[in-house]
């Protein structure tokens, strides 16, 4: 359900990724050329992800699976009330936790902090603004929702700090650019093989 819905996005909006990827592109090569600035190819292609990623986030909270249900301003009465493990359990409990997960990954990654209480603000913030704006055109508030995806923000802290830790104990070759760049690229071939010539979707159904 959840891999049918980022699918979904993907298709829907795959005109204005390649579109919005290009321009981005071109403007990050350009300023590098000009300012001298060395490229790292990791670091360049994490923030890319994470700009398709906040783009994927603003399709699937504001067009995909609309919802006319009522409010909730109280919390946990929606997390509660689904039955663990059904359907409606995997999409509105732990797709809001996995769809915040991304989040919390980036932004440790961004102010490589390991405090958790400033990225469980932002995805506070983020997470109410997007709940507010589902408000303002036609859909649904739900304090759980942000609740969700505080904890989900929270994770994705954790994931971060795990491999920041684990960096730390590694030999000094495989804490520099150069391993982490052919790293990067061993995982895009992987990728894109998989996706071509083994139904990458099937897979993860």
């Amino acid at each position: 359900m959840i891999t049918e819905t980022l699918k979904s996005a993907i298709n829907n909006n795959w005109p204005m990724f390649f579109i919005f990827t290009t321009v981005i592109i071109t403007i990050r090569l350009v300023y590098l050329i000009v300012h001298r600035d060395k490229f790292v190819l990791y670091k360049e292609l994490f923030m890319l992800i994470f700009l398709i990623y906040a783009m994927l986030l603003f399709y699937v909270v504001t067009f995909q699976d609309v919802n006319y249900g009522t409010n909730n301003f109280i919390p946990f009465k929606e997390i509660f009330r689904y039955e663990l493990g059904s359907k409606l359990f995997i999409k509105n409990i732990l797709g809001n936790i996995i769809l915040f997960i991304p989040f919390g990954v980036f932004v440790s990654y961004i102010l490589k902090t390991r405090k958790p209480i400033f990225i469980m603000i932002i995805s506070l913030i983020t997470s109410s603004i997007i709940e507010y704006t589902q408000l303002k055109i036609g859909r649904t508030f739900d304090i759980d929702d942000i609740i969700l995806n505080i904890v989900g923000g929270f994770l994705g802290y954790l994931i971060y700090l795990i491999f920041d830790v684990i960096s730390t104990h590694l030999p000094s070759f495989f804490r520099t650019d150069t391993f982490k760049n052919i790293l990067t690229i061993i995982i895009v071939i992987i990728l894109i093989l998989l996706y071509t010539n083994y139904s990458f979707w099937g897979i993860l159904k």
